[in-house]
């Protein structure tokens, strides 16, 4: 998946061509360098989510660095 960035503070996956800047939180530390990851469909109902402390659907990287 290397034509996806990830952001480094809030884990959101997102394309390459995208943006310069996280969708979600407006980071600008993006990186290529993560792996695997999780997609969360109803932030509110995943214990998932609380762990990761992610309010908003979407796919998220379990590794980053």
């Amino acid at each position: 998946m290397a034509d996806r960035l990830v952001c480094r503070e809030c884990h959101r996956v997102q394309q390459s061509g995208e943006e310069e800047a996280c969708v979600s939180c407006g980071s600008s530390s993006l990186t290529e360098d993560w792996a695997g990851y999780v997609i969360i469909a109803h932030p509110e109902e995943s214990e998932v989510a609380e762990e990761m402390e992610v309010d908003e659907p979407g796919k998220y990287a379990l590794k980053v660095r």
